[in-house]
C-alpha cells in the first residue's frame, strides 16, 4: 500500500494534469471569459443594488445588465451601418444619374476645382474605348478574383468569430453576476493561500478592472468632445454624428479616434476646403490623437493608486504584447505583481523598524509590549565587547 507522501505526490500530479486539461478546454473562449470577469467585477455593485430593488431577483437584475451592455454594443454599430449605407446609396445614385445625363466629362466638372485637374489627367491616360475597358476589367477580375474571394472569406470568418466571442462573453457575464459571490467563496476555500489573501488579490483585480474601464470610456468621451470642437470650428456637416463616431472608434485601440478626424479632413479637402482640411489634420493628430496618452493614465491612476508612468507603460506594453485585450491585461499584470509583493512583504517579510517592531533597537514600543534591553553586570547598557548579564 502506497505511503501518504507518495499518494500526495500522485494527487498533486493529477491536480496539475486537470489544470492543464481545463486550460485546453477554456482556451477557445479565454478572452471572452476574461472580459466577462472584468465586466462582472465592474458591474457587480450595480447588480447588488438592482437585485435589492427587485426584491432579491438576481437573475432579472443580471439579465437587465447584460441586455444594457448588448444594446450599448449594437446601437452604435446599427447607426453607423445605416449612415454608411444611406450615404453610399445616395452617392452611387448621384454618380449614376450624372454619368447617364452628362457623361464622364460632366461628372468630372462637378468635382472641386482642386481635384478636377488630376482626375482629368488620370482619365486621359486610361483606355477610353469600350473594348479596351472590357479587356482591362476582365484581366483585373481574373487576376484579383482569388484574392478577393480570400478577403471576403476572411472577413466573414472574422465576423463570425467576433459574434461567437461576444455571445460567450455575455453568457459568462450573466453567470458571473448571479453566482459570482459563491465562486469567490469557493476559490478562497480551495486556495492554498492564507485566509483573506485570495480575496485581497481578487479585490485588487476588481479595482484595477474598474479603473481601466472607466478611464477608457472617459478618455473616449474627452476625445469625442475635442473632435467635436474641431468639427464646429471648421463647420463640418453633421458634427454630432462624427463626434459620436469618434467616441465609438476611440474605444477600439487598433483604430483610434484620430482616424475619424483624418477621414473628415479628407472629406473637407474633396469638397473644396483645403485650409479646413489642414486644420483638422493637425487637430486630429496633435489634440485628439495625443490626449489619449495623457488623460487615460491620469484617470486610471486614481483607482489603482499607482504612479502615472507605471500605468502608461503598462497600457502600451499590454497592447503590444496581447493586442486589444492587453489594455486590460497590462495594468492587471502590473497590479497583480505589486499586490503579491506587498502581501508577501506584509505577511512573510522581515519586520520593518518603521512599523514599530518591539525587537528592533530604537523602534517605538507598541502598546502592551515590552522591550528587552541587554545590560552588563553593573547595569549599564550592553556595548560591543561586553559580556551580557545573566539576570
Amino acid at each position: 500500500m502506497a505511503s501518504d507522501q507518495v499518494a500526495r505526490r500522485v494527487f498533486v500530479g493529477l491536480i496539475l494534469l486537470s489544470i492543464l486539461l481545463l486550460c485546453l478546454v477554456i482556451r477557445p473562449f479565454a478572452e471572452a471569459f476574461f472580459l466577462a470577469a472584468v465586466l462582472a467585477g465592474t458591474f457587480y455593485g450595480l447588480h447588488k443594488r438592482l437585485r435589492k430593488r427587485l426584491r432579491g431577483h438576481g437573475n432579472v437584475s443580471a439579465g437587465l445588465i447584460v441586455t444594457g451592455i448588448l444594446l450599448a454594443l449594437l446601437l452604435p454599430l446599427g447607426g453607423l451601418t445605416a449612415f454608411v449605407v444611406a450615404e453610399v446609396s445616395e452617392g452611387a445614385h448621384f454618380v449614376s444619374q450624372t454619368v447617364q445625363k452628362d457623361g464622364m466629362t460632366g461628372l468630372v466638372e462637378k468635382l472641386p476645382s482642386g481635384v478636377r485637374g488630376p482626375v482629368s489627367k488620370l482619365i486621359e491616360r486610361l483606355p477610353l474605348e469600350q473594348e479596351q475597358i472590357d479587356q482591362k476589367l476582365q484581366e483585373q477580375v481574373t487576376t484579383q478574383g482569388g484574392t478577393a474571394a480570400k478577403a471576403v472569406t476572411g472577413a466573414v470568418a472574422a465576423t463570425g468569430t467576433l459574434i461567437l466571442q461576444t455571445t460567450m462573453m455575455l453568457i459568462a457575464l450573466f453567470f458571473f453576476l448571479t453566482d459570482g459571490a459563491r465562486l469567490v467563496q469557493w476559490i478562497e476555500s480551495v486556495s492554498p493561500l492564507r485566509r483573506g489573501q485570495t480575496r485581497e488579490l481578487l479585490h485588487e483585480f476588481k479595482n484595477t478592472s474598474v479603473s481601466v474601464l472607466v478611464s477608457t470610456v472617459a478618455t473616449a468621451g474627452v476625445q469625442a468632445v475635442a473632435a467635436l470642437v474641431g468639427f464646429l470650428i471648421v463647420g463640418v456637416p453633421a458634427p454630432l454624428f462624427f463626434a459620436g463616431l469618434t467616441f465609438f472608434l476611440a474605444l477600439i485601440p487598433a483604430v483610434g479616434a484620430a482616424v475619424v478626424v483624418l477621414f473628415t479632413a479628407g472629406l473637407m479637402f474633396l469638397s473644396g476646403h483645403p485650409w479646413a482640411a489642414l486644420f483638422l489634420t493637425i487637430w486630429g493628430l496633435v489634440v485628439v490623437g495625443l490626449v489619449d496618452n495623457v488623460v487615460k493614465p491620469l484617470l486610471a491612476r486614481k483607482g489603482m493608486n499607482q504612479h502615472g508612468a507605471i500605468i502608461f507603460f503598462a497600457l502600451l506594453g499590454g497592447l503590444a504584447a496581447f493586442g486589444t485585450v492587453g489594455l486590460l491585461l497590462g495594468p492587471l499584470i502590473v497590479a497583480f505583481f505589486l499586490s503579491v509583493v506587498r502581501i508577501y512583504e506584509r505577511d512573510y517579510g522581515r519586520p520593518n523598524p518603521r512599523l514599530g517592531d518591539p525587537a528592533t533597537p530604537g523602534g517605538p514600543v507598541q502598546p502592551g509590549s515590552q522591550r528587552v534591553v541587554l545590560t552588563t553586570e553593573s547595569g549599564a547598557p550592553l556595548t560591543e565587547g561586553d559580556t551580557p548579564s545573566n539576570h
